[in-house]
């Protein structure tokens, strides 16, 4: 893009037609007097003077050059590099059994905590770019569905899948969650380390008890964000029959509120109450607030002068001019 360094001067072309009126107003004034009009008509003709008659204009083109180069031109190139330094963030997904009960609504259909809780973990997720993001998943133990990492399309694709525990493997180890959390992040040069713990249940399970676990996050820097999902009391849970088809029951389900408050209390994090489906989307926006990645950016800009390439058009339309007046177009004395 092109500017001007001092655009004021630019005022001044206004000045150049002004010239030209009243030169043409004006009129040359006559040096020769002939007695016959014949004789001047026919110097009219040839070219010579025909060409004369607008030496005058170059001083002009070359005044307009001059005030151009004066006014500054310049060409300016802008770079901008955004450095973005991350938050390293795993989240922790309790995939228990008790995560199908259909005690969440939308529009006005009811569906599973699991299903509600990957949509809005989702959204999470592609809004933070810039922060590398692990995926955890427990129910009885721990297992890693996605390290740390930039490829957030991968990650999406990769909670898709993530499916409820069923049988055997069915539990809550929230106490080893949030160790194999701590685990990922510790090693890690990230200045500030979340891991936000999802659950609906109580930890019944596991070697690690949830409190030992926090202390852990404490002394490595990692707070912890914990939130508690589901209806208090009685929640509507399918189950399979011996003859494998699916009946809705209804089911005492319960969160130990306590602990996670503790939990979250200890490392420096919140605990927070989801019982339904926008109570659950206003956490996860209201943490990507708090939790802000920070950018440096840095702005560089480079211009190159250009008035010469109207002052040296400028000289030589002058001089040129100066050369014809002074030679084949020289005016009689």
């Amino acid at each position: 893009m092109i500017t001007f360094l001092q655009p004021q001067w630019l005022w001044l072309l206004a000045l150049l037609p002004l010239v030209m009126l009243l030169r043409g107003r004006r009129g040359p004034v006559a040096a020769v007097e002939f007695t016959d009009i014949g004789l001047a008509r026919e110097v009219a003709r040839r070219s010579r003077s025909r060409i004369g008659g607008w030496i005058w204009l170059l001083p002009l083109l070359a005044a307009a050059l001059m005030i151009v180069g004066l006014a500054r031109p310049q060409r300016g190139q802008s770079r901008t590099e955004i450095t973005a330094n991350g938050i390293d963030i795993v989240l922790g997904l309790d995939v228990s059994g008790s995560m199908q009960a259909l005690d969440f609504l939308v529009d006005d259909r009811r569906v599973n905590r699991i299903e509600v809780v990957k949509s809005v973990v989702s959204k999470f997720i592609e809004e933070r770019p810039d922060d590398r993001i692990g995926l955890i998943a427990f129910a009885a133990a721990p297992y890693l569905v996605s390290p740390l990492t930039l490829d957030h399309d991968w990650l999406l694709q990769n909670l898709e899948r993530v499916t409820t525990a069923v049988g055997n493997d069915d539990g809550t180890a929230i106490g080893s969650a949030i160790a194999a959390g701590v685990n990922r992040l510790r090693f890690t040069h990230a200045k500030s380390k979340v891991m936000i713990l999802l659950t609906d249940g109580m930890n019944n399970t596991g070697k690690i008890s949830p409190l030992a676990a926090a202390e852990a996050a404490k002394a490595l820097g990692v707070k912890i964000y914990t939130i508690g999902v589901g209806v208090r009391g009685m929640a509507p849970i399918p189950v399979h029959d011996l003859d494998g088809h699916v009946r809705v029951m209804m089911d005492k389900v319960d969160v130990d509120e306590q602990t996670l408050q503790t939990i979250a209390g200890e490392t420096g994090g919140t605990f927070y109450r989801a019982t339904d489906t926008d109570s659950l989307k206003k956490i996860y926006d209201q943490i990507n607030r708090l939790e802000k990645t920070a950018q440096t950016v840095q702005k560089f800009e480079h211009y190159d002068e250009l008035y010469s390439w109207a002052v040296i058009p400028c000289i030589g339309i002058l001089g040129f001019s100066l050369l014809l007046q002074h030679t084949r177009f020289r005016r009689l004395p």
